[in-house]
């Protein structure tokens, strides 16, 4: 699947669409400076869609990007430790699972792991929380780049025994860099294929 066309298209807490719509999302969450505007970026071709910052906890919203005119990207508060008071942390924090939980329209929700770094608790914990909820998901591990080939291997391969010390399966799992396209195509070809099965490519 190509992105031939990606626009911004609105910034809200609830997470709704425009009124009459009916379109499916794909939504992208993880800690505070993953690196998840950077990936939205890369998908759609556009450097500049999605706010990225080196200041971790820049996005406040649930932002709505348009994609091919047919369907959504959906970018997320990130978690974690980003510099907010406790009563913003639990705003978001509310927020987000409002979105999670409550959304009709979400069709996949993409959790972003910095490759860099083994599996955190706050990233167990949430990625448990998705599983005893039921929500679909896919593990996307970003910054490929900035790590060798075997020890990125390594990582990976050590985060995802950890998962399965929890799960019997893995859900799907990609390696991306937003530095070189890696994972790119692979995630676009993933997302074309639940678009056709819902018949909303």
């Amino acid at each position: 699947m190509k992105i031939k066309e990606a626009t911004y298209s609105k910034s809200s807490i609830d997470g709704k669409q425009n009124e009459g719509e009916n379109l499916a999302e794909f939504a992208f969450i993880g800690r505070s400076n993953v690196g998840k505007s950077s990936l939205i970026n890369m998908l759609c071709g556009n450097r500049k869609l999605a706010l990225t910052s080196s200041t971790p906890g820049k996005t406040k919203l649930v932002n709505h990007f348009l994609i091919n005119g047919a369907w959504y990207i959906v970018d997320l508060p990130g978690y974690g430790f980003a510099k907010v008071s406790k009563g913003e942390r639990d705003n978001l924090n509310r927020m987000i699972w409002r979105y999670i939980t409550g959304s009709e329209n979400m069709v996949l929700l993409f959790v972003l792991l910095d490759s860099r770094h083994e599996l955190l608790k706050n990233d167990l914990e949430f990625l448990m929380r998705l599983g005893e909820k039921g929500i679909p998901f896919s593990i996307v591990f970003t910054k490929a780049d900035k790590s060798g080939k075997r020890a990125l291997e390594n990582r990976v391969a050590s985060i995802k025994q950890k998962l399965l010390e929890y799960w019997e399966e893995l859900p799907p799992c990609f390696i991306t860099s937003s530095a070189d396209n890696t994972g790119k195509e692979e995630m676009l070809d993933y997302m074309g294929e639940i678009l056709e099965s819902i018949g909303q490519k």
